[in-house]
């Protein structure tokens, strides 16, 4: 069982050791660190193969926006906003223009971000019109007294800030509305958990977290994952680490899974890879998705339980990755 006794006792071992007191021969801090993700799933290579440079420049494009504001100075808070508003703007990701429909045929979107230095957050959720969801949860966050807006209300507050809308037609694009037809009439199950993410360290130490998704193909109207819901899809505390999620929802939320990562290095003295894995490999099943993750030191985590997963890394340290399955594609350096 994966919570058998002596899980918990090589845990107990293992998180004993404080992660104050990192090893002699630890690499100096980056200045600067931030990952991203593109959704986990099945991603099964004979299906992606061919459209896999496609992933892997979308990526990039995202990855480069993220490389160049950090190593200019720019705050993580609004750097994962604008790789998060990138990936929206890409049709190839489950977020943004290129969000899934659900049963009904039509998109509702879903976003949060958060600031690790006083735990500042926006959300919104089931947003139909609204062309980039992520800066709608920033305006949450920073023109509100509140944390997460839904449905009718969040779109009443896209109108008061008087945010750029889209008609429907912007968001439907062809191949997610053949596999909501394929979901409709033949029942086959979408093989990807899309949602799109960037976590990001700062050169002054600041930590952020930005998530953004359509949900799940054919999902029922109304239904909301663990995107916008602040410590399950997102989480970011400066003593800490960074997170974003992708995977089924449901058990992201069931297990507080962002916030549970950071606990986990809090409270139990876990490195951030550690921390990780265990929630990823313990506590969720096989296949419910993957995280990204940024801790203080700049350390990275990209851990995940499916087949697959979108993603990218880049350090101030010359570290600059993308990767879909296990071994990193990086035919192409940073500028």
């Amino acid at each position: 069982m994966r919570r058998s006794s002596t899980i918990i006792l090589s845990l107990a071992a293992t998180f004993s050791v404080s992660c104050t007191q990192p090893p002699a021969t630890s690499s100096p801090r980056p200045q600067w660190a931030v990952a991203i993700h593109g959704g986990a799933g099945v991603l099964d290579p004979a299906k992606y193969g061919d459209r896999a440079p496609d992933y892997a420049d979308g990526l990039r494009r995202a990855l480069n926006v993220a490389v160049t504001s950090l190593k200019s100075g720019e705050a993580s808070i609004n750097v994962v906003e604008q790789v998060v508003a990138t990936l929206e703007d890409d049709p190839l990701f489950n977020a943004g223009r290129g969000a899934v429909l659900n049963w009904d045929g039509e998109v509702e979107m879903d976003a949060s971000i958060m600031s690790g230095g006083d735990h500042s957050c926006g959300a919104v959720a089931g947003v139909r019109t609204v062309k980039n969801p992520i800066r709608l949860a920033r305006l949450v966050m920073d023109r509100s007294r509140h944390v997460l807006f839904a449905g009718a209300g969040a779109e009443a507050f896209a109108d008061q800030m008087a945010m750029p809308r889209m008609e429907p037609s912007y968001f439907h694009t062809q191949r997610r509305h053949e596999s909501w037809l394929r979901y409709r009439e033949k029942h086959e199950s979408p093989d990807q958990h899309g949602t799109v993410g960037c976590v990001a360290l700062d050169r002054q130490g600041r930590l952020a977290a930005a998530t953004s998704t359509g949900g799940l193909t054919g999902k029922q109207p109304g239904r909301v994952g663990d995107t916008p819901i602040i410590g399950a899809g997102t989480w970011a505390d400066d003593e800490t680490c960074a997170v974003s999620c992708t995977g089924t929802g449901e058990e992201f939320i069931r297990h507080g899974v962002a916030q549970r990562i950071s606990d986990l290095m809090a409270n139990r003295g876990a490195s951030l890879n550690e921390a990780a894995r265990h929630v990823i490999e313990n506590i969720l099943r096989p296949g419910d998705g993957g995280i990204i993750a940024v801790d203080r030191s700049g350390a990275i985590a990209m851990v995940y339980s499916t087949g697959g997963m979108f993603r990218g890394a880049a350090t101030s340290d010359g570290r600059f990755e993308v990767a879909i399955w296990d071994e990193p594609e990086n035919p192409r350096q940073a500028p």
